[in-house]
């Protein structure tokens, strides 16, 4: 987490961040996330009790010096207050309300549970706080045709590296956050595995296929050709590990040069891209898309089950019924 938050943060919510980050084995952007949901909380604790001068900004608020009183008198009722001044004042959607209360849940529980003595409380006050009910959306994804026209179109200075980049995202469904934590000592071709680090640095096993391999080994001949101390699989022109953006604004130009720059897909998309093509077209159960996936639950898997309008209308559509006219002359 940036030096800079950490040090705007009281004591209770660095204790908390550091049981999460060391105890629960959280990933550094997971803790900076419960520390952004958790300071707009904080923020509007001083707003509300008149702690905070009215002309300044939102976003110079600082919350180092919230005092832990407010967090011992905080009721259900004015979680529910907060709630209300997400929605209305803030304008948040019903996902990041829902996400932010789900963060001040896990804080208080801890607060309860497990912080130090003098910021134990004796009751968790949000222990029956609901979430905002946040409604299921499919998402986004390349059909296997646009899949194949943006690996076809991918041109451009480095285009071996780019093409495996996309490759992998398309055929193996990796987070961005995991490709870009490649090592070379990760990839075995004798084994046609991939190791990968997936959120809260749990590692898995991939197993590539035919156009992976082939993309890899194409990369690696010029990757291996620099000189330099970088473990990195995926360089940056500087010869330094490739940074997260920059493979976004790979993604970006590939979709672009492809003609699909229209459709909102990202890294993250092309990620559901891979889970969708593998169930749809390679009938790949969703247990083994789970593991594929570095998914903890069946059910975030599952949203991809649903994916599948075409196939139930052609079902449909292929019953030998499907074409019986009613004959509406019979009395």
């Amino acid at each position: 987490m940036k030096q800079k938050y950490r040090d705007d943060c009281p004591q209770y919510l660095e204790d908390f961040l550091t049981y999460m980050k060391v105890i629960q084995d959280r990933a550094d952007r997971t803790e900076e996330a419960y520390y952004i949901d958790l300071r707009t909380f904080l923020r509007y604790l001083k707003i509300k009790n008149r702690l905070c001068d009215p002309a300044v900004e939102w976003g110079d608020i600082s919350i180092a010096d919230v005092p832990f009183e407010l967090i011992k008198r905080f009721t259900l009722n004015e979680a529910h207050q907060y709630l209300y001044y997400l929605r209305n004042d803030r304008q948040n959607s019903t996902a990041t309300r829902a996400r932010k209360a789900s963060a001040l849940k896990r804080f208080f529980n801890y607060l309860h549970l497990k912080a130090e003595p003098q910021f134990r409380l004796s009751e968790n006050p949000v222990e029956n706080l609901d979430l905002p009910r946040v409604k299921n959306k499919q998402p986004r994804f390349l059909t296997l045709e646009q899949s194949l026209q943006m690996l076809a179109s991918i041109d451009s200075k480095n285009r071996e590296r780019d093409y495996c980049i996309i490759c992998l995202f398309l055929n193996c469904g990796m987070r961005l956050s995991e490709l870009v934590g490649l090592n070379i000592i990760d990839y075995s071709e004798e084994n046609r595995t991939l190791r990968l680090f997936g959120k809260g640095s749990k590692e898995r096993i991939v197993y590539l296929n035919n156009a992976c391999i082939d993309a890899l080994n194409e990369y690696l001949v010029i990757r291996k050709s620099v000189t330099t101390e970088e473990r990195a699989m995926f360089l940056s022109a500087r010869g330094t590990r490739i940074t997260r953006r920059r493979v976004q604004q790979i993604v970006e130009e590939m979709l672009k040069r492809a003609g699909l720059s229209n459709l909102g897909i990202t890294t993250h998309k092309l990620r559901h891209t891979a889970a969708t093509l593998m169930y749809q077209h390679g009938g790949v159960d969703t247990l083994v898309l789970r593991d594929v996936l570095g998914h903890k639950s069946i059910a975030t898997t599952e949203i991809y089950t649903h994916l599948v309008d075409d196939n139930l209308r052609k079902a449909a559509e292929s019953s030998p019924l499907a074409n019986v006219q009613h004959d509406k002359k019979k009395k």
